[in-house]
């Protein structure tokens, strides 16, 4: 499902349920994380809310390199018209 057919479906100022990522929200989710070090995160799900820009939740997998350890995590990420997609916060489960 493309971006903006997920922007008819929901209303302003509401959060959608989580949903399968599109290629469009996963390569929002690739920009904002462009050079992020130290944790991997995989995303799965996404929701977001849309005001006079765009605020996402990608539910990801997190672990770190060479671990064998893994745990959820909800990265939140923030686009707005002509601006990269950046990290607004990172909150394990």
């Amino acid at each position: 499902m493309s971006t903006e057919t997920f922007k008819k479906e929901i209303t302003l100022d509401k959060w959608t349920t989580y949903q399968p990522l599109s290629s469009d929200i996963k390569q929002i989710f690739n920009e904002a994380l462009n050079g992020f070090v130290g944790v991997i995160y995989i995303p799965n799900e996404v929701a977001f809310e849309l005001t006079e820009k765009t605020d996402y939740r990608f539910k990801c997998y997190a672990y770190l390199p060479h671990s064998d350890i893994f745990w959820e995590a909800i990265v939140e990420i923030q686009k707005s018209l002509g601006v990269k997609s950046h990290i607004t916060n990172i909150t394990k489960l």
